[in-house]
């Protein structure tokens, strides 16, 4: 007879969550499959509408932001203007930028105002730049992004082509750092299972993705959700652009095109940290009841499993306690599941999984110059 104790009881809720996991772990397998490569477009336009390519910085000396503008200024597009702001830095980004500018007129840099007390430093550098833009097309993005030259052609083509309002793409994250591959993943992970793709582009769903490395918008309909005002508090501005977009009933695509764009988010833990706690808590609406709650909710569900798994292991081998064995499988099978959804993840985002398989992974050899 089955008898209620506090180890039936942790089985019960132990294959309760490996079931959710392995659930996960379909849904996962399901969403990378829609993630299709964007197509190169068959037709060239008669008519190339002028973007504007908005680019906020703020201490990117030390980063890739010359190869960024350079990328940017390269474009085999044409018709574009490049808007640079430099955020208040405190390094030599805004000297860089100078420089750049003598020799290429498409680049015009402007020098950050102080900011205002209800504005959060990028929403309101987007703004001062897009105040200073003129095109019909505002390209947002960000000072360490690297474009293929094809870039502007292919997505301008696409939007046009599909007649969008909003174009937002999923480039190439470069993973170079033990904590890199580590904690992307589980970045791209939560981004798949929060924003599938067939969801975001089905115009029935509220779902809504805009990443700010490469966000193409029609200016009437960032003008139509009040710019980048709209935005002004948001640490996840970009998302909560692409809510706003959705909302007014703008026609918003996210596709997939690590051909076309590639950035390396963060290159160490201490940036990887501060990037994971501050969207944690914006996540979280500032709220610490609910940050508590998704932590300890990670911890439960995700972390704790594979150590029980361990220590009934080790008290099984050395104990002889065979009792545990119904806890250890469940335990040991949500390891398994996680372990195959991060191999899915890394498979299709080419993520190596060692520093000597830095040398071999995919380096995604754009057309720059």
């Amino acid at each position: 007879m089955f008898k209620i104790n506090a180890l039936n009881i942790l089985t019960i809720i132990a294959s309760a969550n490996a079931f959710l996991w392995f659930v996960g772990l379909l849904i996962t397998v399901r969403g990378i499959s829609k993630q299709k490569s964007l197509a190169p477009f068959e037709k060239e336009l008669r008519v190339k509408p002028f973007v504007s390519i908005l680019v906020p910085a703020r201490n990117e000396e030390h980063r890739s932001l010359v190869q960024s503008l350079l990328s940017f200024l390269s474009q085999d597009y044409g018709n574009f203007e490049i808007v640079a702001v430099n955020d208040r830095s405190t390094d030599k980004t805004g000297e860089i930028m100078r420089e750049i500018a003598k020799s290429n007129e498409k680049l015009k840099v402007i020098e950050g105002k102080a900011l205002p007390d209800d504005w959060l430093g990028k929403p309101h550098a987007m703004q001062q730049a897009f105040d200073n833009s003129k095109s019909e097309w505002i390209l947002a993005t960000d000072a360490d992004m690297i474009f293929d030259r094809r870039a502007i052609s292919w997505v301008i083509n696409h939007a046009l082509t599909n007649d969008c309002d909003a174009v937002t793409l999923i480039p190439h994250i470069d993973c170079l750092s033990f904590w890199e591959r580590v904690f992307m993943p589980t970045f791209g992970w939560y981004a798949v299972m929060a924003w599938p793709v067939e969801k975001v582009n089905n115009p029935k769903r509220k779902e809504a993705m805009g990443i700010g490395g490469f966000f193409l918008i029609k200016r009437e309909a960032l003008k139509k959700i009040d710019e980048y005002r709209g935005v002004k508090a948001e640490v996840g501005e970009d998302l909560r652009t692409a809510e706003n977009l959705k909302r007014s009933g703008a026609k918003l695509r996210m596709e997939y095109a690590p051909d076309l764009a590639r950035t390396r988010m963060q290159t160490n833990f201490k940036e990887i940290w501060e990037g994971f706690t501050k969207n944690l808590f914006a996540g979280a609406k500032f709220n610490l009841l609910n940050t508590f709650f998704g932590t300890s909710s990670v911890f439960l569900f995700a972390v704790l499993p594979p150590l029980i798994a361990f220590v009934c292991a080790m008290m099984i081998l050395f104990g002889g306690n065979n009792e545990l064995i119904k806890l250890f499988i469940p335990c040991f099978l949500i390891y398994v599941f996680e372990a195959l959804i991060y191999a899915v993840i890394n498979h299709k985002w080419k993520i190596p999984l060692c520093t000597r398989s830095l040398r071999r992974s995919d380096t995604r050899s754009f057309q720059l110059y």
